[in-house]
Formats: structure tokens, C-alpha cells, sequence
């Protein structure tokens, strides 16, 4: 069946390294616009932090989507119309607050170009043994305005989006169950990266929501090629048609990927899409 979508993670997937898209991955996916293939970015990232990549392919001008905070959000890229929303409900999002509050990490919400904290001095935690400010790199990858408020509740008085907690990897990776037992049954979590675990509505992930906002474009699942590298990926990977895995992906999504490609500083998804579209 002919492919009519690319769904497209961002970081370890779209962009190498160094956060950039390479000039060779640029062009197949401009390639691919051309043709009449939409281009998706489905990333856990807000939709402020996907737009500056949008404008740089373009997705404007060739009716590309973005799907944000791990599926719970998906908007046009040229309409700015929102095509799927499932936010989480007052009641649970405070309830995991008050949990968070007994763990060492960094709880925050993130609402249009806003990046809500209760304390931006209390911004570092430790990647590979390396001191980050977190705060910073999530403000300047997603172009973001850091808000200081004195009780994230304050925020939490209508449904957002997400809920995400930065923390020491080796903390988060010995923690995260405890952090999330509680709530399983509640709410969606999920790694995006090593130092962060997130919180979303119940069932929400990258291919619930395409599986909510395609359709409605005329798409089927077997129309879609999906890319990416994360926990946060497999579902997307294992529900198109075309399920692709970097080389540098995690080993749950290769397992349920339909090929695995060069990594995402090899120019993989160009690569992909040379045998995939022809």
C-alpha cells in the first residue's frame, strides 16, 4: 500500500546529535512532501517546541501535522486546528503532585510558550555523571519563557497536557516505579529520555494519537511509515504499516520495528525512505 504519512520523532530520530537535520535527510522528506506525503513530527515535546523544525520543513506549505506531549495533542501545521486533544483530569494531575513532591526530581508543566517551576534555581541534575541545568535545555530546546510559581497547583486548576519530571538518570532509573505505581491505572507514563519521565492522560501515546486524528484525513495505519528511538516510540513504530527503528534506538522499539535503519547521525531516515518509497 502506498504511503501517504511520515510520522517522524525528533530527537534521536529527525535531528542528529547535535540537534540538526542533516541536509541529506532534509531533502528526502522534502522529496517526499513533494510527492504528496504529509509529514507528521510526533514527539513528547510541546507544540511551541515543535515549530521551529515545522517551519523548517515546511509543513505549512505541504499540510504536515504535529503531535505533541506524546500523542496527548495533535494540531495542522498550516491551520493550527486541533485535530486530537486528551488532557489530564484536575483531580489526578494534583494527586500526582503531592506523590512527586517525595522524589528528588524536577516536576514542571509546559502551557503554550510557557515552562511553569516552582523554583528555577533548583535546575541541575546529573546526565553520565555531567552537572545539567535542566531547566535551561528544556527552555532553549522548545523556545520556551521560564514562569516561576510558588505551588505548580496554581497551574494545575485546568487540564494540561502533560506532566513532566527531570531527574538524575540513575535516580529516575531506579525510582520510576515508585513514582509511578501509584497512578498506572490513572495515567499514561513514559520515559522520552533517561532523565525524563512523563505523565499524560490514560492511553495516551504517539499512535493513539494518530490513530484519533488520521482518519479523519483519509489515512489508514498501513499508509503510514513511523520513525523513531525511544520508549515513547514503540507504539507509534508497532502500529504503522511501516514500523522504523534507528540503529541507536532502544531495544523495545527495535523489537517491534518492521526494519531498523542507520542512526540518527547517519542520515537514517533518508536511508529508510530511499527503499521504503522507491
Amino acid at each position: 500500500m502506498a504511503i501517504k504519512a511520515i510520522a517522524l520523532d525528533i530527537d534521536g530520530t529527525l535531528t542528529n546529535d547535535e540537534k540538526v537535520v542533516t541536509p541529506r535527510t532534509k531533502e528526502a522528506l522534502f522529496a517526499a512532501q513533494r510527492a504528496g506525503i504529509r509529514v507528521i513530527l510526533a514527539s513528547g515535546r510541546p507544540v511551541q517546541g515543535l515549530r521551529a523544525l515545522a517551519r523548517e520543513l515546511e509543513l505549512d506549505r505541504y499540510h504536515g501535522l504535529l503531535v505533541a506531549f506524546n500523542g496527548a495533542h495533535v494540531v495542522d501545521a498550516e491551520t493550527d486546528e486541533v485535530l486530537f486533544d486528551q488532557p489530564m483530569a484536575v483531580e489526578d494531575m494534583r494527586a500526582l503532585l503531592d506523590h512527586l513532591r517525595s522524589f528528588d526530581v524536577i516536576p514542571w508543566v509546559t502551557e503554550g510558550e510557557h515552562l511553569y517551576v516552582e523554583d528555577a534555581y533548583r535546575c541541575e541534575i546529573l546526565h553520565k555523571g555531567r552537572p545539567i541545568n535542566i531547566v535551561k535545555y528544556e527552555r532553549d530546546a522548545c523556545d520556551l519563557k521560564i514562569c516561576e510559581v510558588r505551588d505548580l497547583a496554581e497551574v494545575l486548576d485546568h487540564p494540561q497536557d502533560k506532566i513532566l519530571t527531570a531527574g538524575t538518570d540513575t535516580y529516575l532509573a531506579t525510582h520510576w516505579e515508585e513514582m509511578y505505581a501509584p497512578f498506572r491505572d490513572r495515567l499514561s507514563g513514559m520515559f522520552t529520555a533517561d532523565f525524563y519521565f512523563e505523565f499524560m492522560a490514560p492511553g495516551i501515546n504517539k499512535a493513539h494519537a494518530l490513530a484519533g486524528a488520521l482518519p479523519k484525513l483519509g489515512i489508514d495505519a498501513a499508509e503510514v511509515a513511523a520513525f523513531g528511538d525511544g520508549q515513547n516510540d514503540a507504539a507509534m513504530i508497532a502500529w504503522a504499516g511501516t514500523g522504523v527503528a534507528m540503529a541507536n534506538a532502544i531495544d523495545e522499539t527495535k523489537a517491534v520495528a518492521d526494519m531498523v535503519t542507520a542512526s540518527n547521525n547517519e542520515d537514517g531516515i533518508a536511508l529508510a525512505l530511499e527503499k521504503i518509497l522507491g
